[in-house]
């Protein structure tokens, strides 16, 4: 089967175009004919080989993650998953090889959900991974309520667009961080745009006089700790960048495969409620150039990679 592959760290010039084995199914894994897939930030940081010192890997490795696409065959032990269904999922090992940018995955059954109806494969594909976190940020780390003031930072970015609708879902009131130019988009998402820099606290409070609830940080750096002091009990606090928030009581997200979570997420795209924004769309023998166009970081939304 045709995939992207690497055989050691580097930049975007080390991926390999060409013909890999195709993958085992095991007993509780599934077969995917991926139809989509996306590029994240964490992809190409494993390339270049910043996580090695925490992700067991094996060379050569196929990058990605997120997937949308068919199922083909199934393990013995699977239960409530077809073959001919279509499914989405984010496809995290326990150790770094075989990949989603591929014309064939297999998903242990743990990782994917029945794709929303009301997507396409090339959509569906952005979802998991950005949509999770987003989801695991906001309910879990953060137990975000109906009423309250969250302030998220980077909102343009891939979990940020999801991050934003999420939280208004549930019925929070949002202010958003990003550059003058992604103002508008991150107001059509419902939010409130404000920008980085010097002025970051004081357009918050023209927002929010009385504080925020809520924080969640998707871009670490000097304003990953700023609006802290905002904020009106401490440890409301989860990054996604930085563990240091831990400190005050906050949490580090390290978003983690759930089919249940996959499912709460299913629900608010089949509602109408979150939807994933594909900025831009690459084949699978241009992932280079997808994965220089995430490095720039000024993606807004989700980059896709269309496999079939």
């Amino acid at each position: 089967m045709k995939a992207i592959y690497y055989e050691n760290y580097g930049g975007p010039e080390v991926l390999q175009f060409g013909e890999v084995t195709e993958p085992k199914v095991g007993p509780d894994s599934v077969l995917i004919e991926v139809a989509a897939a996306s590029v994240n930030p964490v992809d190409w940081k494993i390339t270049a080989g910043y996580l090695d010192q925490v992700l067991y890997s094996k060379f050569p490795i196929i990058p990605g993650w997120d997937a949308a696409g068919t199922v083909v065959a199934t393990g013995p032990a699977v239960r409530g998953i077809n073959v001919g269904d279509e499914v989405y999922g984010y496809v995290r090992l326990d150790f770094v090889h075989p990949g989603t940018f591929a014309e064939k995955i297999a998903a242990p059954a743990r990782t994917i959900a029945l794709k929303p109806r009301n997507l396409t494969f090339t959509e569906a594909g952005t979802v998991p991974l950005a949509g999770l976190t987003a989801y695991q940020g906001l309910v879990e780390a953060l137990q975000i309520q109906e009423g309250e003031t969250i302030f998220i930072s980077a909102g343009a970015g891939g979990v940020g667009s999801f991050a934003i609708q999420i939280a208004k879902a549930l019925g929070a009131q949002v202010i958003a961080s990003g550059s003058s130019r992604n103002h508008e988009f991150i107001e059509s998402l419902g939010a409130k745009a404000v920008s980085y820099g010097e002025t970051l606290l004081d357009e918050i409070r023209s927002h929010s006089p009385n504080g925020i609830d809520a924080f969640f940080d998707l871009s670490g750096g000097p304003d990953g700790h700023r609006p802290v002091e905002l904020l009106k009990h401490k440890e409301r606090v989860a990054s996604i960048t930085d563990g240091t928030v831990q400190q005050y009581g906050g949490k580090y997200v390290f978003v983690k495969p759930s089919v249940e979570d996959l499912g709460a997420i299913t629900r608010l795209i089949e509602g109408g409620k979150v939807r994933p924004i594909v900025t831009e769309s690459f084949q699978l023998n241009d992932a280079a150039k997808a994965f220089e166009s995430n490095m720039s970081g000024h993606t807004r939304g989700k980059i896709a990679i269309v496999i079939k």
